[in-house]
């Protein structure tokens, strides 16, 4: 098995495919993240403060570092041979 790439948030929101998918992968691996979700946890606006007006769902973040969403961040693990 991969080895787990540390602590990891997902900013998510109700009905992202992407968001789905990302999780899928990180169950489907074993690995453990925290999910934050729109409307529960944090509002648009807190999530444009901290992303950028432009960022789209999810937004990851791994070891405190924000990685981006799904695509950029399975790029990310499989440059640091997580997949």
């Amino acid at each position: 098995m991969a080895s787990n790439p540390g602590p990891t948030a997902i900013y998510t929101r109700p009905g992202c495919p992407y968001c789905t998918k990302i999780k899928e992968l990180y169950n489907g691996k074993g690995w453990t993240y925290s999910e934050f979700v729109l409307g529960r946890n944090f509002t648009k606006p807190q999530f444009y403060n901290q992303f950028g007006q432009g960022a789209t769902f999810p937004q990851v973040l791994i070891n405190g570092r924000v990685t981006g969403g799904c695509t950029e961040t399975v790029k990310y693990l499989m440059e640091k041979k997580h997949l």
